[in-house]
């Protein structure tokens, strides 16, 4: 199992940021790399790659606020 976790170091700390779209659903295949959520941060996107190929389980919901380093879901 791989986590997926926030990345660090994309934006200010005192900036909000918040899990906008998961691009795959839970219980999905997907291939290492693939990009399977985006993060909104006021304006601007950040992607969240796949660390590894397997089953995706989502453990966040869409528009929840997220913070760096936070795992919001894995890879089985």
């Amino acid at each position: 199992m791989s986590d997926i976790v926030v990345p660090q170091g994309q934006w200010e700390a005192d900036q909000e940021a918040a899990l906008s779209n998961w691009l795959y659903g839970d219980g999905e295949t997907v291939q290492e790399g693939v990009t399977v959520a985006e993060i909104m941060v006021e304006k601007t996107s950040f992607e969240i790659p796949a660390p590894t190929s397997g089953t995706l389980a989502i453990t966040v919901a869409e528009d929840e606020v997220v913070v760096p380093g936070q795992v919001v879901g894995s890879i089985q």
